[in-house]
């Protein structure tokens, strides 16, 4: 496997895919929203559900990353629909296209979330957990389901259920770090709701783990082996940071901060990554404090 697509190229997860597989001589071909500006680069419109999928021929692998950013502003109805556009029609255009070549790649790696799950409690949540209610679990599914004109072509096809993912650059915990260093960070709502979470340098590493075993395919979790609950992570933070974390966030504020995300915020997620396991990966931060000193070095 030499030359990989990768969707989501300039986001957290891909841009930190990139420099990886770029580092060991891997040939990247980034999908862009705009004219190709030279054969690194394939141009696509993912809520026209257009591809260039000429410039996917001779790729090995795909690995499909992109997605309007679920965190990044207050869920009105019309940006609900731009996170649904961006994930389902951009994973049905990127099917078709490696369906419809004459030599197709050997697998194509399509981004889902732990989101798929919905609200778990305490309740342990691995691969054969069946999905939740509400808009997250309902997208998750559509989401999978997308890529079907891949599998139905014989693309060995693996979903990747990440969850929250431990980066000073960006995501959720990008907006954490900050309010940690301050002074400012602290328990959301009672605490005790379970984050499932994973440094990036894990991510990185099980997605091409998934992209080298051509015995591995359907979902995977991406979470780390042991999830926390809010109080304990927050303790972390406050810990490896050396900060207080006195201050708390209130239910009832941030459902009127965030609106309906705060649902999703203030749910429990306990999900683990048995599959990933099984399959003989091996996690370099496992624990709540590495995955935060990883992501501060």
């Amino acid at each position: 496997m030499r030359r990989i697509a990768v969707a989501g190229a300039s986001g957290l997860i891909g841009n930190a895919l990139v420099r990886s597989l770029t580092a060991d001589g891997f040939e990247v071909r980034r999908l862009v929203r705009r004219a190709a500006r030279d054969p690194q680069e394939v141009c696509w419109d993912p809520e026209q559900e257009y591809v260039d999928a000429a410039g996917l021929a001779g790729c090995d692998a795909v690995v499909n990353l992109a997605g309007a950013g679920v965190g990044d502003r207050r869920w009105s109805e019309a940006y609900k629909q731009r996170i649904h556009d961006s994930r389902v029609l951009g994973t049905r255009a990127l099917a078709r296209a490696v369906a419809a070549l004459d030599e197709r790649p050997g697998v194509l790696v399509n981004g889902s979330a732990m989101g798929i799950y919905g609200e778990t409690g305490d309740r342990i949540a691995d691969e054969d957990a069946p999905p939740g209610r509400g808009f997250l679990p309902e997208l998750c599914v559509e989401w999978e389901a997308a890529a079907a004109p891949a599998e139905e072509a014989g693309v060995r096809t693996v979903f990747a259920r990440t969850g929250l993912v431990v980066a000073r650059q960006g995501g959720a915990w990008g907006r954490l770090f900050p309010l940690f260093k301050a002074g400012l960070g602290g328990r959301i709502g009672d605490g005790r709701q379970y984050w499932s979470y994973i440094a990036l340098h894990d991510e990185v590493a099980a997605i091409r783990h998934l992209l080298d075993r051509d015995d591995l395919s359907g979902p995977f979790n991406l979470t780390a082996p042991e999830p926390l609950t809010n109080r304990e992570i927050t303790s972390a933070m406050g810990r490896v940071l050396g900060r207080p974390t006195v201050f708390a966030v209130p239910a009832p504020m941030l459902r009127t901060v965030l609106g309906e995300m705060a649902g999703d915020v203030l749910g429990s997620a306990r999900v683990v990554p048995r599959r990933l396991l099984e399959s003989g990966f091996r996690f370099a931060f496992p624990g709540i404090d590495d995955a935060i000193r990883a992501a501060l070095a």
